[in-house]
């Protein structure tokens, strides 16, 4: 019986609430020069499965892609809409928004109001 529930503790912990593609968008916005080897670190899979992630974001419209010498640089076009139904009426923006925030507040020392920009 242990073993059963070591394997439930471990499927419990794998799963995360964004998937790659969603981590590879964000990733892309927050440093549109990435190059595939760092954006595979980051998200935790490999170089192959960017390149696809990216394929699919570029036929989906969120994401083109201009060459700047010998690499990649993306742009995210947070104004298209999710794919799920249950969201399609909201933007890309907001989900990009919301993580970027709460990125910058926990950046932000203690007593610093990064809206303002002031102190």
């Amino acid at each position: 019986m242990a073993g059963a529930d070591s394997q439930e503790v471990a499927s419990e912990s794998s799963w995360t609430f964004l998937s790659n593609h969603g981590y590879v968008l964000l990733s892309i916005a927050r440093e549109p020069g990435l190059r595939l080897r760092e954006l595979a670190q980051r998200v935790g899979i490999t170089e192959r499965a960017v390149q696809r992630i990216i394929t699919d974001l570029e036929q989906g419209g969120y994401v083109s892609r201009a060459r700047e010498g010998r690499r990649n640089r993306y742009e995210v076009h947070a104004n298209q809409h999710f794919r799920h139904p249950m969201v399609a009426d909201r933007e890309v923006r907001a989900l990009l928004d919301l993580l970027n925030s709460s990125m910058r507040c926990e950046a932000a020392p203690a007593g610093h109001d990064d809206s303002t920009g002031m102190d």
